[in-house]
């Protein structure tokens, strides 16, 4: 009986081992596949791909109809300009464009996930008639822009720097404002934790979430229904192996405790793609001595300029005017 039993054990053993490693292999291959659904462009199924359909089962123009039209048209005419940035995947391009205005005061827009620049331009029109000069560049990964993996803001934050340092190459009286909606909301509050040069004067940032793990946890309870351990973990690691950072890492609210420039911080009331509850986490962690925040009500996420304009516009320019002349 005995000797039977020393038998079973390592048999036993073997087969335990055996499930677990099936188990964790499994798990591995889920873990890669959210990984490249959230910010590898060229995978099979994508974060993106999924908005769309969202979007189109809701009757939504995903083109942007007669809007998207006149505003690449719009976008087309602004002169061209590459700059080449270097990060944990390595060099490549940055392609965008730039609309000149009068004097040394510029505003740099940063568009939102899956997003392209042309989609900044009502934000450039209103800074044109204001007398900027607007650079709005197409985002890592995005657009004509270079890049195998979108940094979600976190690695975005160094082509921040690199515009900077463009734009004071052609005029080293610059006075810049950096202003982004969404994930380029984040990328300029990562980006405000950063070393920056004093010609940076001040920030806007429209709906930007708090964290990168933050914001895919919202999204992968709502898209899968599942609570987020362990396959966000495992997908968090999968990015840290393949595109350099973690979604843990990736934070605003970090980078917003060690921000010097002055803020001005936006959100929609009814925003519950980037929660609205975001907007006073990331205030309250930003340690500039002068902030502000700005809530619309009614505006769901993205929609604050177009939902109370006038609101909108006149809270950014009477900010920004406080510390570009």
């Amino acid at each position: 009986m005995k000797k039977k039993r020393r038998i079973w054990v390592p048999i036993l053993i073997v087969i335990l081992v055996i499930l677990m490693l099936v188990a964790l292999g499994g798990m591995a291959i889920a873990g890669n596949f959210l990984f490249e659904f959230a910010v590898y462009p060229e995978a099979e199924m994508t974060m993106r791909d999924l908005l769309q359909e969202a979007a189109e089962a809701e009757g939504t123009d995903t083109s942007g109809g007669a809007y998207a039209d006149e505003a690449k048209s719009w976008y087309e005419q602004g002169e061209d300009v590459s700059i080449t940035v270097t990060n944990s995947g390595g060099a490549s391009q940055r392609v965008g464009k730039i609309f000149r205005g009068d004097g040394h005061r510029y505003a740099i827009l940063f568009h939102g996930y899956a997003g392209e620049a042309w989609q900044m331009m009502p934000y450039a029109q209103m800074y044109l008639a204001q007398g900027y000069t607007v650079l709005a560049p197409d985002a890592l990964a995005h657009g004509k822009s270079g890049g195998r993996y979108i940094g979600m803001g976190w690695l975005e934050r160094s082509d921040v720097l690199s515009w900077i340092d463009y734009i004071v190459s052609i005029d080293p009286e610059a006075q810049i404002v950096l202003h982004g909606v969404s994930m380029g909301g984040a990328t300029v509050m990562m980006a405000a934790g950063e070393d920056l040069p004093d010609c940076v004067k001040c920030a806007v940032e429209d709906c930007g979430y708090t964290s990168v793990w933050d914001e895919f946890e919202v999204q992968f309870r709502s898209v899968f229904g599942m609570p987020s351990f362990p396959l966000l973990n495992l997908a968090s690691m999968c990015c840290k192996l393949r595109a350099g950072y973690s979604f843990g890492e990736a934070s605003s609210v970090e980078q917003l405790e060690k921000a010097k420039i002055p803020m001005l911080f936006i959100h929609g009331e009814e925003d519950v793609f980037v929660p609205y509850s975001m907007l006073d986490e990331c205030y309250n962690a930003c340690a500039s001595e002068v902030k502000e925040k700005l809530a619309i009500p009614g505006a769901s996420h993205g929609e604050a300029a177009a939902k109370d304009p006038e609101l909108y516009w006149d809270t950014v320019f009477n900010f920004t005017g406080r510390f570009i002349k």
